[in-house]
């Protein structure tokens, strides 16, 4: 930034930018100052100090930089992207920053969003053997219930373009049946077997498909797959056109879409889902199979075949084009 710009006004303008591509709620880590790599550096260490954002609170901001730290806490939190951009009270949970001294002449901003998925733990060591770490109490966490009158237990093998407008956008659906993965690397590839007119590894079809944009972790000890969470789909939305003539069903994942990619859903009256980003290793507990079927040689971003039981997803954009990151943000605002 110049040295006159306001780092508040960078910082709010690039969270609303953001939206729920980072799986809010989650925190920020900022760094200021140095150059463009310390400054990066500072975000970066920023994030592995300890949550404290409610002590700050209690006691009131000692210099300018605890001052700028609960203006962005509050001031973020009342834009209301919250949970996973649907809208709420909590998008940030804390906002860390460490600056440092720079030339007069410059002013290096770094920023990153850090995923409420990525957790740590401080400790010491003191040379009287191994670390040893209680487990928190599971007791402390409330025991929820999902109503399953509203759920809709939904067999994949039976959906097809004519009947995915029974759901809306909001609904709560249980996936069963198989369902393909493909993430950045193998769209990229989809789309030059597409243009060259080649069929894919394995006559794989696509027509008729679900593509969860994901790529697995290696199974350990006995597991059908690793933690599978949904990746950021916006990276996808460049190959949505060529994805939506080759004939896919519909694409599951995380956050919004842009607004060309809804148009596009609409036109080709398909549907958008989305899995609960930071939770992999639940979503993993829905994956009863798993198999490579295609780009073996990419490892974790080949073309695998899941089959899913009951796995848990939001309807985000419905055949119609109507946007629950559009929709759940404006009801949360204005309520």
């Amino acid at each position: 930034l110049n040295p006159s710009d306001s780092i508040y006004d960078w910082v709010m303008e690039n969270v609303r930018q953001m939206g729920a591509g980072w799986c809010p709620p989650g925190i920020l880590g900022i760094g200021i100052g140095g150059n463009p790599e310390k400054s990066m550096l500072l975000a970066k260490e920023s994030l592995m100090d300890h949550v404290d954002i409610h002590e700050l609170k209690k006691r009131g901001a000692k210099n300018a930089v605890e001052e700028l730290r609960l203006r962005l806490y509050e001031d973020i939190n009342k834009i209301g992207i919250g949970a996973q951009g649907l809208g709420g009270l909590t998008t940030v949970l804390d906002v860390k920053i460490l600056d440092y001294p720079c030339h007069a002449a410059s002013k290096p901003v770094a920023m990153i969003p850090n995923c409420a998925a990525t957790r740590h733990i401080h400790f010491e060591l003191d040379g009287n053997g191994a670390a040893k770490f209680e487990k928190p109490d599971l007791d402390i966490w409330p025991d929820l219930e999902i109503p399953m009158d509203s759920v809709k237990r939904v067999n994949i093998e039976d959906l097809t373009k004519e009947n995915l407008s029974q759901f809306k956008s909001g609904d709560t659906l249980l996936l069963s049946g198989k369902i393909l993965t493909a993430r950045d690397a193998a769209h990229k590839k989809i789309v030059e077997y597409k243009e060259a007119g080649k069929a894919l590894p394995n006559n794989l079809e696509l027509k008729d498909r679900f593509i969860y944009y994901v790529g697995p972790v290696d199974p350990v000890k006995g597991e059908v797959v690793g933690p599978a969470g949904p990746t950021t789909s916006t990276r996808m939305d460049k190959f949505t056109k060529d994805m939506m003539e080759i004939g896919i069903l519909g694409m599951i994942g995380k956050a919004e879409r842009k607004q060309p990619t809804i148009d596009l859903i609409k036109e080709y009256k398909s549907t958008y889902l989305i899995a609960t980003g930071g939770a992999a290793y639940l979503i993993s507990q829905s994956i009863k199979d798993a198999k490579v079927v295609a780009f073996e040689e990419m490892g974790m971003e080949a073309i695998y075949e899941f089959e899913v039981k009951d796995m848990p997803v939001t309807v985000a954009v419905d055949s119609e084009g109507v946007s629950i990151h559009t929709t759940g943000p404006q009801k949360w605002n204005s309520i």
